[in-house]
């Protein structure tokens, strides 16, 4: 093949300032609408885990029309998990090829389908289904949201957005709760309807949201990477139209900002592994650390609560709900009123703040719970603020592992961190479940407690020397696009990090 004819067939590279037009928009209704329209999702997740949680001992219940086991409800949570892992893996890989929002459309497509679904399940087999399709959804809608937000919100913010988005699945979770004090409450609603209409909660919500997600556009960075320029273009031009017309006027962009890539259609798998794990290995070990101590926190704590207020300090289970509510509202308030420090004073600063204070809360409480002092109520203060700050530090976890990897395989990225994250939780749930015990030795679950605490400090010191000081900064700053020009067809070697520091 001569030279003119290897030209017309190998690609071309473009120059373009996308990234740094979609960084230096001020925040606007398109905004709002963003994460109005995506970050539901863990509106969702949260809700769906407390119904379940709720409904628990409803449907072993023969009024419920199941009449299923105390394992078989536990199964049926497992399950929901395990479509989590599947569908963040399979739609990880998908949301990177095919693009953010032919994703998000379809994941909360297949949630809502799932979860509507459940509602009407027949038998415990057409309901573990029901809750796979759902977990699968859910998963989905991890990968892909997480991906979308960080590529469209500008820089200046995306520490705060990405951290309360993600912060919102307590407020799915105490709506849950709030809602089956009312549905499964057989003097207002017949048992065999009452849990059925719980699981319709989530599908109204979506039916309303897959509407605004209609209106939100595909990402203009994947576009650029993945050799649509034109739409890209066309994309960025009418979100500036739109913000415009909201009479803001937009300052000139900075020449020096261009990017230069060569679009791909896809990124072999080979590939992903080797940037996650030979060029960025440090972010690779930084990314599964903070991912794995909170999950292992959040689980342990999580499905044990109950137990504890049962056994330890004979809270009966009609009255367990009632304490879980300012749990919940604790770790809502964190991301929400924290997130914004994340993009002030710094990502390392805050990880390491967040990590560190929920570790010596935690370690207060172990201390307290052994020695017999608490109540359940000062139980679950000392809970509400611990989660207060873990809250925030487990938003910043998910909001590291979006950021510091390219754009190509961010959505992968997720899936991955996210599916170890699961596994550790799994194993914190059933762990902390036997230190319980009959609630006649307080020593294991103390010896628990001060684990748990360890676990969140290591989170929290690795981010700290590791760590990327990713605030305000743009995305191909962070990491470079695997598509640019500067790498293409080179390895370039981690060496040290160019925004570590103070």
């Amino acid at each position: 093949m001569d030279a003119t004819a290897q030209s017309l067939t190998e690609p071309r590279s473009v120059r373009s300032l996308i990234p740094a037009r979609m960084d230096r928009l001020p925040w606007t209704r398109f905004h709002w609408m963003v994460v109005i329209g995506l970050g539901v999702s863990w509106i969702l997740d949260g809700l769906e885990i407390q119904l379940v949680a709720n409904v628990g001992s409803i449907l072993t219940k023969d009024e419920s029309g199941l009449g299923i086991s105390n394992t078989e409800v536990g199964l049926l949570a497992s399950v929901y998990l395990i479509g989590q892992v599947v569908g963040a893996l399979v739609f990880g890989r998908m949301t990177d090829r095919l693009g953010r929002r032919r994703l998000f459309i379809m994941t909360l497509a297949i949630y809502l389908i799932g979860s509507g679904l459940a509602g009407v399940s027949w038998d415990l087999y057409s309901f573990l289904v029901f809750r796979f399709i759902a977990g699968m959804g859910i998963g989905g809608e991890y990968t892909a949201i997480n991906s979308a937000i960080d590529e469209l919100i500008p820089a200046h913010y995306r520490g705060r957005v990405d951290i309360a988005v993600n912060g919102t699945y307590w407020g799915g979770a105490l709506l849950g709760s709030l809602g089956a004090l009312v549905l499964l409450d057989p003097d207002l609603v017949p048992i065999f309807w009452g849990w059925r209409i719980c699981f319709f909660i989530g599908p109204i919500l979506g039916l309303v949201i897959i509407y605004i997600r209609r209106h939100i556009p595909e990402s203009p960075r994947w576009q650029l990477t993945h050799g649509h320029t034109e739409q890209a273009e066309a994309t960025v031009d009418g979100i500036e139209e739109t913000v415009r017309g909201h009479g803001v006027e937009l300052p000139p962009v900075d020449e020096t900002k261009a990017i230069e890539v060569v679009g791909e259609k896809s990124i072999p798998l080979t590939q992903v592994a080797r940037v996650m794990f030979r060029e960025y290995p440090r972010r690779a070990v930084l990314g599964a650390t903070m991912m794995i101590t909170q999950s292992f926190l959040y689980n342990a704590i999580f499905f044990s609560y109950a137990l504890v207020l049962n056994n330890f300090f004979d809270v009966p289970d009609e009255r367990v709900p009632l304490y879980f509510i300012p749990f919940a509202i604790g770790n809502l308030a964190g991301p929400l009123l924290l997130g914004h420090l994340f993009d002030t004073w710094g990502r390392r600063r805050m990880i390491l703040l967040t990590y560190g204070l929920a570790s010596v809360v935690l370690a207060l409480a172990a201390v307290l719970f052994s020695a017999g002092v608490l109540t359940a109520a000062t139980q679950t203060l000392l809970w509400c603020i611990c989660f207060f700050f873990a809250s925030a530090g487990a938003s910043s976890a998910y909001l590291t592992v979006s950021e510091i990897f390219p754009i190509e395989l961010r959505g992968q990225a997720i899936a991955f961190f996210f599916c170890i994250a699961q596994a550790a939780g799994a194993v914190a749930a059933i762990v902390y479940a036997s230190l319980v015990g009959d609630g006649t030795e307080r020593g294991p679950l103390t010896a628990g407690y001060f684990v748990g605490a360890a676990f969140m400090l290591t989170g929290g010191l690795v981010a700290w020397f590791i760590g990327i000081n990713a605030e305000r900064q743009s995305l191909e700053d962070i990491a470079e696009p695997v598509t640019s020009v500067k790498r293409r067809g080179a390895t370039r070697m981690e060496g040290p990090n160019p925004l570590a520091g103070t």
